[in-house]
């Protein structure tokens, strides 16, 4: 049961979130994470805005439990930046990209975790032409990730890592998912910041690996279809 102070707690939560949302730059700021994460100094390049400015919204979003900072696994200098999805839900609904149309190909360094299982997984989820590449490819695809795979009744699109050069076609969705790979590719893409479960070795690695990857790939084919114009 709902209590008055509940009520009062609540409505000024919502009131913090929606003054954070209230700024055309943070809105902005907002939009451009719909789907991906990003660095700071990215963010700012992408908005036009000068570093100083950009890390004053992104305390306000913080602060408001709208976006979190995650230190990048493969740069202990760098930070990278992701929308707290359930608070956004709590407010309201936000446009994201469509659902890509074509095929998405899904790159990691060494094509051989992270962006095997997020091939598979989108393939399922969504029936739609999925691969995945490296830029610089392992000599196979790691035990543990067939492991978790064939526990979960996954299908891996493929038996080998290959190169990034000899999987990429012109017309072709990116989303890179781990740090090296942001840094890498030099097209246009969307970036999840995901640890690699390789280097840790471990079932629970994998199954959280394939955990974050199935809630990134189910978050952006199940949002309310809402999308920017142009």
């Amino acid at each position: 049961m709902r209590t008055e102070s509940s009520d009062a707690s609540d409505l000024a939560w919502r009131t913090a979130g929606f003054a954070a949302l209230s700024e055309v730059g943070r809105l902005q700021a907002v939009d451009m994470l719909g789907v991906g994460d990003a660095s700071p100094s990215d963010l700012a390049a992408d908005l036009g805005m000068s570093s100083n400015l950009l890390a004053h919204h992104l305390r306000v979003l913080e602060a408001a439990g709208l976006v979190r900072r995650l230190p990048s696994e493969s740069d202990g200098r760098r930070t990278y930046v992701r929308l707290v999805p359930e608070v956004l839900a709590r407010l309201g609904r936000f446009p994201i990209p469509p659902v890509p149309q074509g095929r998405v190909v899904f790159v990691c360094s060494g094509n051989s975790a992270r962006s095997q299982l997020a091939a598979a997984v989108w393939a399922t989820r969504t029936g739609s032409r999925a691969a995945s590449a490296g830029t610089h490819p392992a000599s196979r695809i790691h035990p543990g990730t067939i492991r978790v795979a064939q526990s979960h009744g996954l299908k891996l699109l493929a038996d080998h890592p290959r190169s990034i050069d000899e999987v990429l076609a012109v017309d072709d969705v990116v989303v890179t998912v781990c740090d090296s790979a942001d840094r890498e590719v030099d097209v246009a893409h969307t970036h999840w910041s995901i640890p690699d479960p390789v280097r840790v070795g471990t079932r629970p690695a994998f199954e959280s690996t394939l955990a974050e990857v199935t809630d990134r790939v189910d978050g952006w084919i199940t949002a309310p279809a809402i999308h920017r114009e142009g």
